[in-house]
């Protein structure tokens, strides 16, 4: 069975990418909400995290993505060396990320833990499902931060352990508590909820690829 064609088209990214932290080897950057982390293949969606980057900074490559409306930390390898050196840490789970989100509706227990499998879903591209059969071992750790009334919505603070597509998105549907603003995992009222997706990539701590100092970066969440 085919899967779906990719029919969507980014609509124009006004914000600017602000780094956070730079030196000879890395940079650190903090991504807005709506824009595409690497262009796609329909030329309308040329303008991204990467294309911009390279006008300024020839030789950046992304180590990691972060989903079109997801706005936050994102970290940048300067050249091939920094580049291999950096994926090996986030394929050892060496790199700590957490990510702020707003949940619709209450969720009951202060923190937990979610451990779904997900895999692909062809017919239904871009969707990602839960699948105990084919899906890959997923885990995401939450904190609520806060609840707030009038519509009831939580904060919580993720801490994903491993780092598939869609994972916080999905994970929050199945927890019953999607993420505000979230086009593809949603229920009746929480995509209408928000403007834009409230996930937000807040901190990243990793081993500077040239000094191995521990580096902790952070960005403010803006909701």
């Amino acid at each position: 069975m085919t899967s779906k064609p990719d029919t969507f088209i980014a609509p124009p990214c006004h914000a600017e990418i602000r780094i956070l932290f730079q030196d000879d080897a890395i940079l650190l950057i903090d991504k807005p909400s709506g824009l595409l982390s690497l262009s796609g293949k329909n030329p309308l969606n040329r303008d991204s995290v990467h294309f911009r980057l390279v006008q300024r900074f020839p030789t950046a490559t992304l180590v990691h993505r972060l989903d079109f409306g997801t706005s936050g930390i994102m970290l940048v390898a300067l050249n091939k060396p920094v580049n291999a050196q950096l994926t090996k840490q986030f394929q050892t789970g060496t790199i700590n990320k957490t990510y702020t989100a707003l949940l619709h509706g209450h969720v009951k227990n202060d923190t937990g833990l979610i451990e779904l499998p997900i895999a692909k879903d062809p017919p239904n591209f871009p969707l990602q499902k839960i699948c105990f059969v084919s899906g890959k071992p997923a885990l995401t750790h939450y904190t609520v931060l806060e609840r707030t009334t009038s519509p009831p919505v939580t904060r919580v603070l993720f801490t994903p352990i491993s780092g598939r597509t869609h994972q916080l998105r999905i994970h929050s549907r199945e927890l019953n508590h999607p993420i505000l603003g979230c086009d593809l995992y949603k229920n009746a009222e929480s995509f209408l909820l928000a403007s834009r997706l409230m996930l937000h990539a807040t901190t990243l701590e990793f081993d500077h690829p040239l000094t191995g100092e521990r580096i902790y970066g952070q960005s403010v969440c803006p909701f």
